[in-house]
């Protein structure tokens, strides 16, 4: 069968959570440049458990935007994907201005930093309600069209902490190693209807998720951390001779498994990591026994 491969997502329609900046951005971005109209949602508002700032309407605008200038449609929707009933709005809304959704790409995520004995329950259950439960309602709200339809691609953004725990982050590791279980089932449980369902396991990426003040002072081993330690970590954190990964790079893999080149790949996940899953692990902070 002959492919275009220009144009990967020529005529089709992609509904992206956590679309306002960083990877959610590069993620519409890319898939217009593919040829997709863009559905762009985000909660555009704080989260109280969340010690950055989140991103505000005026950047899901930015979003549409670049969309725009890519020659494809962006409709814009403030969504919180804590709530059912905003994300099967938004469904509803989309099929009704473009006909038809094809894809969704669940990228809605958040970060904070505890340990896990002494975490308050609203900073854990905010980290499920959006980075697990978030997911699921995602793809809950988009599943009955695209089984109707008997065609679609779910591509759930996981992270490499799937697999890698790292202290402090406990409960985000959590959440992204539960979406990769639920990635499975929802593939296994849509196969029959042609749906497919794969995930992405993004390692170091240069966005505000990572680059607020407590995340540099982690970097940093204490107060005062700078972008000049977080860049000198991602060294240490890969493989390849990069300091970290810029959003485009996952977002040119999810257009591959929303693509036709993808037709037969479901409930796989997948290392976008520039290596550092593959880099030997040693406990460096472990003493030597003196008898």
């Amino acid at each position: 069968m002959e492919r275009n491969t220009m144009g990967l997502l020529d005529g089709k329609v992609v509904l992206i959570t956590g679309a306002a900046r960083g990877q959610g951005r590069a993620h519409a971005v890319e898939s217009a440049r593919h040829g997709a109209d863009v559905i762009i949602t985000d909660i555009a508002a704080p989260v109280d458990s969340i010690p950055y700032d989140l991103a505000v309407k005026e950047d899901l605008e930015e979003t549409a935007r670049l969309v725009q200038e890519q020659g494809r449609r962006a409709m814009t929707s403030v969504v919180d994907v804590r709530s059912q009933q905003a994300l099967d709005d938004v469904v509803a809304r989309g099929v009704a201005e473009f006909g038809k959704i094809d894809c969704l790409i669940a990228n809605a995520g958040i970060l904070s930093i505890g340990t896990l004995w002494e975490m308050d329950d609203k900073t854990w259950q905010d980290m499920i309600d959006i980075n697990l439960t978030g997911v699921w309602r995602s793809a809950k709200a988009v599943l009955p069209h695209m089984v109707e339809r008997r065609s679609g691609s779910i591509v759930m953004i996981a992270s490499s902490n799937a697999d890698d725990p790292d202290p402090g982050i406990g409960h985000y590791t959590a959440a992204k190693a539960g979406v990769v279980g639920l990635m499975k089932n929802f593939a296994v449980e849509a196969a029959p209807f042609s749906v497919r369902c794969n995930a992405i396991k993004p390692g170091f990426v240069g966005t505000t998720m990572v680059g607020w003040q407590g995340m540099l002072d982690r970097y940093a081993g204490g107060e005062g951390g700078t972008l000049d330690h977080m860049y000198a970590a991602g060294y240490y954190y890969n493989a390849l001779p990069t300091p970290m990964l810029e959003p485009d790079a996952v977002a040119r893999v999810a257009v591959f498994l929303n693509s036709e080149l993808a037709e037969f790949v479901t409930g796989q996940h997948f290392f976008v990591d520039a290596g550092h899953s593959v880099l030997p692990r040693s406990n460096m902070a472990a003493e030597i026994p003196t008898d």
